[in-house]
């Protein structure tokens, strides 16, 4: 008898292991990034992001970070960076977006995947019309954010410390990031921000190029 009630725990046991095993996967489903699927095979896909001061065309880079780059694309094709905006500028440094979406005087949140590993030491430098991943002060915490470096900068790269990820680079559209440094950008009372466009920068959509 008793021998036959530990062979009946046994086999419910392994039944609620392969329910969990089997159901996970499937609650977090529409969280989970798709960019791996996109271009599988393209080590350099391209996006195209249209801003309401012109267009850039981003080569990506998954060649050496593709943790990073199909994170972003995972973005894209959800279409998380559409009707956002620029919220940082500081012109002889970054042009950062991907976070917040605007509405009248409303801003929110964009709605984030889970956080990245950190891809900085790949080799690539955060050189000027690059796009790097933003993140906190944890080296391993980018999610939606990233930058335009609108300079050389050196101090984002890997030493010591972590860096910031470099993913791919502008290879047309560099006079656009010319025309948000030459906006400038000032402390927002509406916002309580600092380093925020003084003309608001929008990401009107950003698409995935063909091969």
């Amino acid at each position: 008898m008793k021998k036959g009630l530990n062979t009946l725990f046994n086999a419910l046991l392994c039944c609620s292991l392969l329910l969990v095993a089997v159901q996970s996967p499937l609650s977090h489903s529409s969280e989970v990034p798709r960019g791996e699927y996109i271009q599988p095979d393209n080590l350099f896909p391209k996006v195209k992001m249209e801003t309401s001061i012109g267009s850039i065309i981003i080569e990506l880079d998954r060649s050496k970070t593709q943790i990073t780059v199909d994170n972003f694309l995972s973005y894209v094709v959800a279409k998380r960076y559409d009707s956002t905006i620029f919220h940082r500028l500081e012109p002889e440094f970054v042009l950062q977006g991907g976070g917040y979406k605007k509405e009248m005087d409303d801003v929110s949140q964009i709605k984030e995947f889970k956080e990245i590993i950190n891809e900085s030491g790949s080799g690539l430098k955060n050189k000027q019309f690059t796009i790097s991943m933003a993140r906190q002060y944890e080296p391993h915490s980018a999610t939606s954010q990233f930058f335009f470096n609108l300079a050389d900068n050196d101090s984002l790269n890997p030493g010591k410390k972590w860096g910031y990820t470099v993913f791919g680079e502008v290879v047309e559209g560099y006079e656009v990031l010319e025309k948000a440094i030459e906006i400038g950008s000032e402390y927002s009372e509406e916002l309580g921000w600092p380093n925020y466009p003084k003309k608001e920068i929008k990401i009107i959509s950003v698409q995935i190029l063909s091969e």
